[in-house]
């Protein structure tokens, strides 16, 4: 039988849970290695289990963790010669918790956050976007190996190895634990938005799976985005993100049925939305445009879409003109097949299906699109709202064969054998 954890146990693995990113932050930043930071930061933790049963759990338990990573990091820069410059830049001030760094060039509008550090390491382009979920999951999101595989559905051997091989790869192509200034940071923060965003998608519309919805996935990402937009707020993208993904989860109670069946958004019952997160996402809309220049970027866009729908008390209420408009927007500034179908649809209900089946058809041919599922499902929509039945029903077939979803795969098989809407 499996021993349950005692209580001061349990005290310390949920602040090591909360604390972990800006303790190893705070190490990387002396060892300037995330993958020695975060065995360092296991080590405090270990100290914890040992020392808090015995000696009571400190008034500020997780200063206490943060003091201990940074000491036995001291410690192992001291015994390392090859470490001796650093410990020289650090030892000036030990207490600091952002020295100034003689490599990095004095400028107005740099920051110097040690998690926003960690948060640009970890999603540094020169890792593919599997590692570079990985890595912020374990090391901002605080999750274990398996609990990352669980919302993948991917092996555990497979995650421990994306992990492994992104903090050598880290190591050995020299990245800087710093946060990048000028053009190179405007660059650079697409990956990490890039991050965040599909962690919400994987969690919001899992790939594959039984269940339609991951939340612990989507809960994660929106309090990395949230953690990101109070790092740096004159990035209008930022909050653009933040105000997409406030505005996306406030509609997740309603997206699924008693049983976890699919639920249509024109069939949702809006009174499930959460009003608390659509006045933050409207919130956070406001500051991305406070301090846009040059217009709206792509998340920004994306989320004055999803504002659209928060409006909405009722679905026939939803602006589909000023929708179709934002996608036009969105397509100038970011164009990609899937932006122009997702026009389509908003074409679809402004001006009917008719136009919308041309601007799919223009669709078909394009490589990226050839095995998505959305395609054929979009097409058997407005195939059946032009009395095409037939064909409408041959296309909810083809989407159901090439989703992964279970639940998805359940609703377009009902609609191919006419059983839904």
């Amino acid at each position: 039988m499996e021993q349950q954890p005692t209580a001061i146990e349990a005290t310390v693995e949920t602040v090591f849970r909360i604390e972990s990113p800006r303790i190893i932050a705070g190490v990387a930043r002396i060892v300037r290695d995330v993958g020695i930071a975060e065995e360092l930061a296991q080590d405090a933790l270990v100290a914890a289990l040992e020392q808090w049963p015995r000696d009571g759990v400190p008034d500020n338990p997780g200063a206490w963790l943060t003091a201990t990573a940074k000491h036995r990091a001291i410690d192992l820069v001291r015994r390392r010669e090859r470490y001796a410059r650093k410990l020289e830049e650090v030892g000036r001030d030990l207490s600091s918790t952002a020295p100034h760094h003689l490599d990095e060039p004095a400028d107005p509008d740099d920051i110097d956050d040690d998690l926003l550090r960690l948060v640009f390491t970890a999603c540094h382009p020169v890792l593919s976007a599997e590692a570079r979920i990985a890595l912020t999951l374990r090391l901002l999101g605080g999750l274990t190996t398996p609990e990352i595989a669980r919302a993948f559905l991917v092996p555990e051997a497979t995650v421990a190895q994306r992990i492994v091989r992104a903090k050598r790869t880290l190591a050995t192509k020299g990245v800087a634990f710093e946060v990048p200034y000028g053009p190179e940071r405007e660059a650079r923060l697409g990956s990490v938005l890039e991050v965040i965003y599909l962690i919400f998608n994987e969690g919001y519309a899992a790939t594959a799976g039984d269940d339609l919805l991951r939340p612990a996935l989507c809960e994660d990402a929106l309090r990395l985005a949230r953690v990101l937009a109070e790092l740096m707020p004159k990035e209008p993208e930022v909050h653009g993100l933040a105000a997409l993904l406030e505005l996306q989860e406030s509609r997740a109670g309603a997206r699924t049925g008693p049983s976890g069946e699919p639920v249509l958004l024109k069939d949702q019952n809006r009174l499930r939305w959460n009003r608390m997160l659509i006045r933050r996402g409207f919130t956070a809309l406001g500051r991305a445009n406070a301090v846009a220049t040059g217009g709206l970027g792509p998340y920004a866009l994306q989320a004055a879409i999803a504002a659209c729908h928060a409006r909405a008390y009722a679905y026939e209420d939803t602006d589909w003109t000023q929708i179709v408009t934002l996608y036009g927007l969105l397509a100038a500034r970011s164009p990609s097949p899937v932006v122009e179908l997702n026009r389509a649809v908003a074409v679809s209900m402004a001006e009917g299906p008719g136009p919308a089946l041309e601007i799919v058809d223009a669709l078909a041919a394009e490589p990226s699109l050839r095995d998505y599922h959305l395609l054929p499902s979009v097409r058997g929509d407005l195939l059946a709202r032009l009395g095409r039945t037939t064909e409408a029903r041959a296309e909810f077939a083809r989407a159901a064969a090439l989703t992964r979803n279970e639940r998805e795969r359940e609703l377009l098989l009902a609609r191919a054998e006419g059983r839904g809407q």
